[in-house]
């Protein structure tokens, strides 16, 4: 298609975003028709989704962590793919391979699960490192790279991966490299007693679906609006001190990246337009805080000892890092 014919995004005004929020908000709902959780999960699902990042959700077995990221995919009319990491999962197997055509004696490219618009990465921390980091590439650049030649994935593309805890026997810790590429970790626990009980009262053997809400052209939409949000320069100015603030804690033997500040700052912009606004407010900035830096961190050893978790560590600064709006 030739430029001059690709479709124009449109401009932030206040018509863009009454709509945006009317399809976020009808998408949260549809989403919690047939998830039993906190709304504050499926919000920030959204959020990451409006700003383009992938989501790693962790929990337990049995918390709904599949069921609620293959309802959101149910919601968007784009290619979804899910794969079961297990043990035995190569490269190849997420990336694809070539392959040997008999008849014409040629090899071809036969593509992997990756190729899609939703990506589910089902229990990702069950497959060794090098498995793990066949992603790598395609979660910041969109593209991955087979036996030297470099393939462009859908657009958009986003990665869903849950997690077990690493408590938990038969998975394998994720690379730092890999972790720092989720915009967001969401942390799934337990219902409550009345969410538990509805879902016993609901559910029957299948899972209820979802109807299409959005396509992948108005995702697409949603992310240009949102990188137009304001974010006002001492905002900015928050955002950098409370990420820098991370590098210096006394528990903290490695703090978020530079990358963590740009994450943190684009899922602050999906929240204000999730909410209404054409502008980001510092409410957006210390809500996201634990979720976009909280899995970035590594801790010292004296402090894993003390049983410190990243998130009282990212609590503790949303409260001590000072915020200037003059």
């Amino acid at each position: 298609m030739h430029s001059d014919d690709a479709p124009k995004l449109p401009e932030l005004n206040e018509h863009h975003v009454e709509k945006a929020v009317h399809d976020l908000r009808s998408l949260r709902a549809e989403l919690l028709r047939v998830y039993q959780g906190p709304p504050r999960t499926v919000e920030h699902l959204l959020v990451a989704m409006s700003a383009g990042g992938h989501v790693l959700l962790e929990g337990v077995p049995g918390v709904a962590k599949t069921t609620l990221v293959a309802s959101l995919a149910q919601c968007i009319e784009g290619v979804f793919r899910r794969i079961q990491f297990t043990p035995d999962l190569l490269p190849g197997d997420i990336t694809g391979s070539s392959i040997l055509n008999m008849r014409t004696s040629e090899f071809e490219f036969r593509a992997g699960p990756v190729f899609a618009n939703v990506l589910l990465g089902d229990e990702i921390n069950r497959a060794p490192a090098k498995t793990q980091s066949a992603l790598l590439e395609a979660m910041e650049e969109g593209r991955v790279t087979v036996e030297g030649t470099t393939w462009a994935l859908p657009t958009p593309f986003m990665v869903l991966a849950t997690q077990n805890p690493v408590e938990q026997e038969g998975v394998y810790p994720l690379p730092e490299a890999q972790l720092d590429r989720f915009m967001l970790r969401i942390r799934m626990g337990y219902p409550t007693l009345d969410q538990e009980l509805a879902m016993l009262g609901n559910r029957t053997r299948t899972v209820p679906r979802v109807s299409s809400l959005l396509t992948t052209e108005r995702m697409i939409e949603l992310r240009h609006l949102a990188e137009q949000v304001h974010v006002s320069p001492t905002i900015q100015r928050y955002v950098v001190d409370l990420t820098r603030a991370t590098r210096s804690h006394a528990s903290v033997r490695i703090g978020a990246s530079p990358r963590a500040s740009l994450a943190l700052m684009r899922a602050s912009r999906s929240r204000a337009l999730l909410a209404g606004r054409d502008f980001v407010h510092v409410d957006d900035v210390r809500d996201l805080a634990v979720a976009a830096l909280a899995h970035r961190l590594l801790l010292q050893p004296g402090a894993l000892m003390a049983g410190t978790e990243p998130t009282e560590v990212i609590d503790r600064l949303v409260r001590d890092v000072r915020y200037d709006p003059a």
